[in-house]
């Protein structure tokens, strides 16, 4: 498991995955030229509107995986 803290609309909150969800992550953001910490903003804010009741970690595990399946996950 790897820990990384983040700053998610102006607080700091600390998040931890297994280290191949961040790599899917950490491409995927390289894929959309955008940082880290803004990619994962965004799939947080999808979450928040979508009212889901996953939490951050859980939706960042099944944004991975649908990068990773080729079904190019939703940041928003």
């Amino acid at each position: 498991m790897k820990k990384r803290s983040v700053t998610l609309n102006g607080h700091r909150t600390s998040i931890l995955l297994e280290p191949e969800f961040w790599d899917a992550i950490e491409r995927a953001a390289r894929t959309r030229a955008v940082s880290l910490s803004r990619l994962i903003a965004e799939i947080d804010a999808g979450r928040v509107k979508n009212e889901s009741a996953e939490g951050l970690a859980s939706a960042l595990r099944v944004f991975a995986l649908k990068e990773s399946s080729g079904a190019r996950g939703e940041a928003d």
